[in-house]
């Protein structure tokens, strides 16, 4: 019975030996960091998802990427995915990612309206005003603070892509590079598409990037809305504007952001031979 006890006690022992010895070869997988930040303007805290990448240098300057839909359990993953890849395969430039983590994105990235089929739909909706302007006078401002920057990207999906067309046709100052993803322009009886081709009359020639795209299977009415929008962008004719249009002819409102921004992408970063 001694012997039996004594076998079972080494055969614990050479396990437990061999599980920490295999746990001391495990070590953290990070691409980046996750802080949160104090939003006065919003009242709340806000996580950010940072990818930074992988010879980064806080000595040097970066562009940064401004992704609206940004938690981990939403886009951040597979799109920074996406920019490591252009950074290694295209001519992109090596790149910062800030995923905004969503707290109500209902409410963050659609504008007020009357309508009441949509008020009672969306109750907590119509305060774009007040994330455009945490976006404008407390993010951007940190992040700009804690990295040197140079270009700034806004990536916006759905009713991310109504917002960035609210910001683009508001406060295009914003940012440089504008990739406006299947945009709920439906919102509000397309109210902010309506106001357009006026906005548009306000908005200086400064140098700027835009990527409108959607699916051809998804609403015709966002099909027909993402085209309105490319369509008055051109008309604008705007010096130092470059406009591009994709329609994604295998993709619906579910499928199309990964493929729609490597799209985008090869516009701006063409394929590089590897070294």
């Amino acid at each position: 019975m001694l012997k039996k006890i004594l076998i079972f006690c080494s055969i614990l022992f050479v396990s437990h030996n061999v599980i920490l010895a295999q746990n001391g070869n495990i070590k953290p997988l990070t691409i980046g960091e996750i802080r949160t930040i104090k939003s006065k303007i919003l009242n709340e805290d806000r996580t950010l998802n940072i990818y930074l990448p992988q010879n980064f240098d806080r000595a040097k300057s970066y562009p940064v990427i401004y992704l609206l839909d940004g938690s981990m359990n939403e886009d951040f993953i597979h799109v920074t995915g996406l920019i490591q890849f252009f950074n290694q395969m295209y001519s992109m430039s090596e790149t910062i990612v800030v995923g905004i983590a969503n707290v109500d994105r209902k409410r963050d990235f659609t504008f007020h309206t009357d309508l009441k089929d949509l008020q009672k739909d969306y109750p907590t909706t119509g305060h774009s005003d007040k994330f455009i302007s945490f976006l404008e006078k407390e993010l951007k401002p940190y992040i700009e603070n804690q990295f040197k920057t140079t270009d700034k990207y806004l990536f916006g999906q759905s009713l991310g892509g109504l917002l960035a067309t609210e910001i683009l046709l508001k406060k295009p100052e914003m940012f440089t590079h504008y990739f406006i993803i299947s945009p709920s322009l439906w919102w509000d009886d397309e109210s902010l598409l309506k106001q357009a081709g006026q906005l548009l009359n306000k908005i200086p020639h400064t140098k700027k990037f835009i990527y409108i795209s959607v699916g051809k299977g998804e609403h015709p009415v966002m099909v027909k809305d993402a085209e309105d929008l490319f369509d008055v962008l051109k008309k604008a004719n705007k010096k130092n504007w470059t406009v591009e249009y994709k329609m994604m002819e295998t993709d619906n409102h579910a499928t199309i952001l990964h493929r729609s921004l490597y799209e985008g992408l090869v516009k701006l970063f063409p394929y590089q031979e590897p070294k």
